[in-house]
């Protein structure tokens, strides 16, 4: 069995085949190895998929045991720490049983070029979904994951192009970018810049009646964008408010966007960790190194 785990913003999925099961970032404190048994036996295990935080420390799929630091270049930045994650990561590599570690997509990834004037693209969960939503959508596709924050890739000949990550356009219902009155408060000392990005989503600033369709407007806007790179790409939506916005984007977009669920970062990253496992040298453009 080849399971994946993915280090989402309120919760860690694990999936392993049909078996999952998920913990909030709080409980993960308690996680140990053992509870993977709730997905199969423990000896049945060939091979693990781990993301950890943005990713942003390492390029390639690499074995957990040559990764420094966890993959990152530092815990501080955008985002809640609670520190779940990093004792989920620090059970899987304690326990020596095979596994890599997904990068996110950064500067030092093999993307457009024109992408890098920022720093961070996506998280390495979302490589997780493209990866899931290939195996219908082909090689061609933009795909959004829209909850807590709103993340866009562009697959173009089955390799990454780039991605929006959740600070740089489209809110979620609590992250965001930091518009003009974040950088007020910033400057004023109310807030801390991680604060403003955790303001900026949705449900702080629009009324309940609309905090979807504004969603759902960002979002398309963004999937909009990156169709400029590729005309024939197709559309897909992944996260917890996919099923939500799913139509009012499609009409937006005048197509009929696919929908994935809350499992397709953990399902795809478990697909990764079987490829890698069985010989595959790249994933979406990415190289392995085990």
């Amino acid at each position: 069995m080849f399971i994946g785990i993915d280090h989402g913003t309120t919760a860690i999925r694990f999936s392993a085949g049909d078996s999952h099961f998920k913990i909030s970032r709080k409980d993960a404190v308690s996680f140990e190895y053992p509870d993977l048994n709730r997905i199969c036996d423990l000896k049945d295990i060939e091979g693990i998929a781990v993301c950890y935080s943005m990713g942003d420390g390492i390029s390639e799929i690499t074995d957990i045991n040559k990764v420094k630091n966890r993959g990152v270049i530092t815990r501080e930045g955008a985002g809640e720490h609670i520190g779940g994650g990093t004792k989920v990561y620090d059970e899987i590599l304690k326990s020596g049983a095979p596994a890599v570690v997904i990068p996110g997509i950064h500067r030092n990834s093999p993307t457009d070029p024109r992408f890098k004037v920022y720093s961070h693209q996506t998280s390495p969960e979302k490589i997780g979904i493209a990866y899931e939503v290939s195996k219908d959508l082909g090689s061609d596709f933009i795909v959004c994951d829209a909850s807590s924050n709103t993340v866009t890739l562009l697959i173009s000949d089955g390799k990454i192009t780039g991605a929006f990550d959740a600070c740089i356009f489209a809110p979620g219902t609590t992250h965001g970018a930091i518009d003009v009155d974040g950088i007020r408060k910033i400057d004023e000392g109310l807030w801390t810049a991680n604060e403003a990005f955790m303001h900026a989503g949705v449900r702080e600033n629009t009324p309940a009646e609309i905090q979807n369709k504004t969603v759902a407007m960002f979002a398309a806007m963004e999937c909009a964008s990156m169709r400029l790179l590729n005309k024939k790409a197709k559309t897909a939506l992944a996260g917890s408010l996919a099923p939500v916005i799913h139509e009012e984007v499609s009409l937006l977009l005048e197509e009929n966007v696919s929908v994935y669920d809350e499992w397709c970062a953990s399902i795809g990253l478990s697909s990764i960790a079987g490829d890698v496992f069985n010989g595959k040298k790249e994933i979406l453009g990415l190289n392995v190194s085990l």
